[in-house]
């Protein structure tokens, strides 16, 4: 015989029922809820730190960029900033050197981790060891690489490692950062061996990823490793081609710390001038705080417009 009950009646033994679930429901209610107030108080610590640090600062830019402080005093003045930061002979400099170094990493510092990351993908012992001596030059300060490069590698004299090895090979030497034609390309060097690592990790695992089953068609279809890597590496690390081209982009439009320590900030006729770096003078060489925050908030929508960019493609492709 069963014995059913109603809220409100009374058992068998004389006792109320209970009108709530049983005890093993509520038990994970309350495992719920502290699951999620735990989430919640790890996500509050997170958003403050980026409110503070990277949203106030931002919001920060923006308002300053309508202002201008003198004497204490600030004032509104509108798109004065803007007008006067776009008169500036300076400004097209900064955005056609920065351009310049954008393209060059490009075609250099994007393309050689790609293909490093193939030829060690090919290796079959010593993976482990050719993966830290790729990474390495990551887990160097920038500063202290680039005064590496600045006073060991671009020496101007025969002494320099670049042109001791231009010397042995009976070709001219170069001035390397003193050459007005040659700093962009020294700096987008030094940048590529600097950075490379991160990305060759990537593209490793990205290549891990790929069935071999793939590859073994396309030998059968006397596919040589040039047609490979056309037809099957390329297509299949498309995704990640993509995003990492997009953080190239913007990580490179940033151009700062390379011409700050190998050229001395504007280098040899100001051949070496970014825009992050002319924020830079703007901000703690003229004080012109307002100027710099203009500066910014003008790298910021182009950066901005870069990213959409991408989206809208990335979204139009899947």
């Amino acid at each position: 015989m069963v014995i059913t009950t109603v809220p409100g009646t009374t058992t068998g033994a004389g006792r109320p029922a209970s009108p709530y679930p049983a005890g093993p429901q509520r038990t994970s209610l309350g495992r719920k809820v502290r699951d999620n107030l735990t989430g919640h108080t790890f996500l509050i610590g997170a958003v403050l730190c980026f409110a503070v640090f990277s949203w106030y600062p931002m919001i920060r830019g923006i308002v300053m960029s309508f202002q201008r402080t003198r004497r204490g005093e600030t004032t509104w003045v509108g798109w004065d900033n803007y007008l006067r930061i776009i008169d500036d002979p300076s400004f097209w400099t900064a955005w056609r050197n920065t351009l310049y170094f954008t393209v060059l990493a490009l075609v250099l510092g994007y393309a050689v981790p790609f293909f490093v990351a193939i030829l060690l993908n090919e290796f079959r012992h010593a993976k482990g060891y050719l993966r830290i001596l790729v990474y390495l030059p990551v887990m160097l300060p920038p500063a202290s690489a680039l005064f590496l490069f600045k006073f060991y590698a671009y020496d101007p004299s025969e002494a320099g490692l670049f042109n001791a090895i231009l010397t042995a090979l009976h070709l001219p030497t170069s001035q390397w950062m003193q050459s007005p034609e040659m700093t962009m390309p020294a700096m987008v060097l030094a940048s590529t061996w600097m950075n490379m690592g991160g990305a060759v990790l990537i593209y490793l695992a990205a290549l891990q990823n790929i069935p071999g089953e793939l590859y073994e068609a396309a030998e059968l279809d006397g596919a040589g490793i040039w047609r490979r890597i056309v037809h099957v590496t390329i297509p299949q690390t498309r995704l990640i081609l993509a995003l990492l081209a997009m953080l190239q982009i913007v990580a490179t439009m940033q151009l700062f710390i390379e011409p700050l320590i190998l050229a001395n900030g504007a280098g040899a006729e100001d051949s070496a001038t970014s825009v992050a770096y002319l924020i830079y003078q703007h901000g703690f060489f003229q004080n012109d705080l307002n100027g710099a925050a203009a500066l910014g908030v003008i790298m910021l929508v182009v950066l901005a417009g870069f990213s959409a960019a991408y989206l809208r493609l990335s979204a139009k492709q899947d």
